[in-house]
């Protein structure tokens, strides 16, 4: 099963790099360049580069997942006399039952991601105003959680006298990180980038566990792939050799952020009858530090998503309204060139990164050097930047 999640990442790479390539050349001729934006919204000098990679990405993710999904609940899920089913190897028939169980909330997720990719190309191409995009945003951030039971902190329930606290700290984690992830995306490769990065952190964790979460695997997997066949015509170059040849726009970045939002979410994919009883947060032991495992790995973006909210706030303005002052375009005014800054933030991503896979399985002191590390980190970061900004001129 391990490489058959694995597999799914060339899989998804070799469904994104031809459409996305083709999506070049079809966004040249069709004119789907970047908007200039609502009112009162900073963008960057405008470039003649299509904005609609995002289908790329969503397709990569969503055409294996019906494939996947249409097939095996077509299947028989009792064994063979060998132990397996139908066409399948007795270590893949296992989880069959499993996974028609859970094609309902499968479906829902697509439809979820499907609307986000719809409302982010519509917003790519006549802006929304910022609260309108929050409140359709908003709309499957609470959906979901509850028609497919997938919700944090569900021991609470009995506490709380039911879901309702849930389901509204969920929602606030699926809308963080969707717009974490969208707030990153503002230069060349680096939502894409970080969106690889933290999804590979992911999908070893959740591969490691004592009994892997394989249908989170596989989700992984494919974004992981996705991202990748995305990047090969988004990622920068240093010192300035190519630019982006596309972007993925809010159709592909709203995805991104949603999808790792409901991931970190749900934990195995098993023959459960109970769904909302087999959807919990990821953790890869009963320590409770791990649930912490999300946020470390996410520490980068939700850093930038806080900071840009704060100084934008602080500035009297909304904090829904684009400008030029995410840590990327911060890193440049600080004296680094575009590619290395992006590349920075690929890196600080991934020392997160890495620091949750191992939380998950730390020992309570373990676990404790993993939080000092990561807020040392962030606290650094903060630091130079604070350091660095005082006598510049304003």
């Amino acid at each position: 099963m391990t490489w058959l999640c694995l597999g799914l990442i060339p899989t998804a790479f070799l469904i994104s790099l031809p459409l996305t390539a083709a999506l070049v050349r079809a966004g040249h001729a069709l004119g789907t360049y970047d908007s200039a934006g609502v009112a009162g919204q900073v963008k960057a000098e405008p470039r003649r580069v299509p904005n609609t990679g995002g289908v790329a990405i969503f397709w990569g993710v969503a055409a294996p997942m019906l494939l996947g999904l249409g097939w095996l609940s077509g299947l028989d899920p009792a064994p063979n006399a060998h132990g397996g089913s139908a066409l399948l190897p007795a270590d893949v028939a296992g989880h069959v039952a499993g996974i028609q169980q859970q094609t309902g909330p499968a479906l829902m997720l697509l439809g979820a991601l499907l609307l986000l990719h719809i409302v982010g190309m519509v917003d790519d191409r006549r802006p929304l105003g910022p609260w309108t995009k929050l409140a359709i945003m908003a709309a499957p951030a609470v959906l979901v959680p509850i028609l497919t039971g997938t919700r944090l902190l569900t021991m609470m329930d009995a506490h709380v006298g039911g879901p309702w606290l849930s389901v509204a700290i969920t929602a606030l984690w699926f809308l963080v990180v969707t717009n974490a992830l969208n707030f990153m995306d503002n230069m060349d490769g680096l939502a894409g980038g970080v969106a690889a990065v933290a999804a590979s952190c992911f999908l070893a964790a959740t591969l490691v566990r004592p009994e892997p979460q394989w249908f989170v695997a596989a989700c992984l997997a494919l974004l992981v792939g996705a991202c990748l066949g995305f990047l090969a015509f988004n990622a920068p170059w240093p010192a300035g050799r190519r630019g982006a040849k596309i972007f993925m726009g809010d159709g592909g970045s709203l995805v991104l952020g949603f999808l790792l939002a409901f991931l970190t979410v749900r934990t195995t994919y098993a023959p459960i009858p109970d769904v909302s009883s087999s959807l919990r947060l990821s953790v890869s032991s009963s320590a409770w530090y791990a649930l912490f495992m999300p946020l470390v790995v996410l520490a980068v973006p939700i850093y930038d998503f806080v900071a840009v909210v704060l100084i934008r706030l602080s500035q009297g303005k909304s904090p829904f309204v684009g400008d030029l002052q995410h840590l990327s375009h911060r890193l440049v005014q600080r004296g680094l060139s575009k590619a290395p800054s992006v590349y920075v933030i690929w890196g600080l991503t991934a020392v997160t990164g890495v620091s949750g896979v191992l939380l998950a399985s730390s020992r309570p002191w373990q676990a404790a050097l993993i939080g000092i590390q990561v807020v040392a980190l962030l606290l650094v970061i903060g630091l130079f930047e604070y350091a660095s900004t005082k006598g510049r001129p304003a």
